[in-house]
């Protein structure tokens, strides 16, 4: 196996040939979440499968590129399509473009996830301020060998989600008149949606959504010092006695739906960065 400094390298050194400036902010786009990049004055882009050591998205409403370009007056790098457990990846292959966007020297992370409303005061279409998650249903990206340059063995995990990102975040929202809600992620691996009752476990445990994704990229964030900002888009509600079933399609349309709230946000958080 190459060693993980030695790809980093030739991955960033790759897209650096193509991409001369150096990214201020990352941003992780979720399910039906793509259409974000349309907000970007896009200077390039580049295919996944173009980039050396980087997985490849195989899932439907994740387009499959990296974006560079500005959104309110910063550089910017979007991922348009992430990478989740359940298609295959191991963990570290899931989280390895965030330390890539480490590496291209961006100093915060935006990410933002489609998830399943656990909390029983949530709504579809509600966005959630993830102010802390579990993780204990998902791998560590973090075993195995530690490489000191990228961060330390033990990571403190007591503040994942910046405070002072959200606090910014929570005003830029009440000046735009966005109602937000705040609450825990909880991991899982999927694919299935869950059963009722680990709906109601998860909900017991101290979880107010549930998703596929967002724990190992901010476990790979938390390890390398980069502060982080995360929204969960409220795509269906996981508790509905009468009618428990969900799929994919009301998800990306339920993202599609409350895409512009979260664009707002997302531009006014970055020109505050």
């Amino acid at each position: 196996m190459p060693d993980l400094l030695q790809q980093l390298h030739e991955t960033t050194s790759f897209i650096q040939s193509r991409y001369a400036h150096t990214p201020m902010v990352g941003i992780v786009l979720g399910s039906g979440l793509g259409n974000f990049a349309q907000e970007l004055k896009i200077e390039e882009e580049l295919a996944y499968n173009e980039i050396p050591h980087f997985p490849v998205s195989t899932v439907e409403g994740h387009q499959g590129k990296l974006i560079f370009g500005e959104l309110s007056g910063k550089k910017v790098v979007v991922m348009a399509g992430r990478f989740h457990f359940y298609e295959g990846y191991t963990p570290d292959a899931v989280a390895y473009p965030i330390r890539v966007m480490k590496q291209l020297g961006i100093g915060h992370l935006l990410l933002s996830n489609a998830a399943g409303g656990v909390n029983p005061g949530f709504k579809v279409g509600d966005l959630m301020i993830i102010t802390d998650h579990i993780s204990f249903n998902v791998i560590n990206p973090l075993l195995g060998k530690n490489h000191a340059e990228l961060g330390p063995r033990f990571p403190d995990m007591s503040e994942p989600y910046t405070k002072e990102i959200i606090k910014k975040a929570k005003r830029i929202a009440a000046d735009q008149k966005i109602n937000v809600q705040e609450g825990i992620y909880y991991g899982v691996t999927g694919p299935t949606f869950e059963t009722r009752a680990e709906y109601k476990l998860i909900h017991r445990l101290g979880g107010d959504a549930v998703g596929m994704s967002t724990v190992q990229e901010v476990i790979i964030a938390v390890h390398m010092g980069l502060p982080v900002f995360a929204v969960s888009v409220i795509t269906d509600i996981g508790i509905r006695e009468e009618d428990n079933i969900i799929t994919h399609e009301e998800v990306l349309q339920a993202a599609k739906e409350a895409e512009p709230k979260l664009t707002t946000i997302f531009k006014q958080l970055v020109a505050e960065l």
